[in-house]
């Protein structure tokens, strides 16, 4: 009797692991993480996110600037995060390869397990992609 290989366990989904990090984040981290997110979305992007919660966020103090306050950040969830990170990732693989220095430069969240995985699967990712792979600009 043949025993199959065990499939190679593929590493965490980006979104999943940005989640953990979320989760775990400090509120000024946080507020960091959501920034960088949601600079590449337009309008319609925000809308259709995680039910349109960064919606507000974005439009309290107009659309050109971002300023998140802490208080923002505290209202998002972890599931917010994920389905946010699913959209980014369509829409600018250069926001998301950003997010490993997000993350380094916080001594708090480089220090997770998570964010090391993270950044791992994020230089992973960056190392494999190829030279001419475009990248869209905010989605409509």
């Amino acid at each position: 009797m043949t025993t199959a290989p065990a499939p190679a366990q593929s590493p965490a989904p980006i979104a999943t692991l940005v989640g953990e990090v979320y989760e775990a984040a400090p509120p000024e981290d946080r507020k960091r993480l959501l920034e960088h997110l949601l600079q590449p979305l337009s309008l319609l992007s925000l809308v259709v996110v995680a039910n349109g919660i960064f919606t507000k966020i974005r439009f309290r103090d107009g659309w050109p600037q971002l300023q998140l306050r802490i208080e923002d950040a505290q209202g998002v969830n972890t599931r917010d995060v994920v389905d946010l990170v699913d959209y980014v990732q369509q829409v600018s693989s250069q926001v998301v390869d950003g997010l490993a220095r997000v993350v380094s430069a916080s001594p708090v969240l480089a220090s997770s397990a998570a964010a090391a995985l993270l950044v791992t699967v994020l230089y992973q990712r960056q190392r494999n992609r190829p030279a001419n792979h475009g990248d869209g600009e905010a989605a409509d």
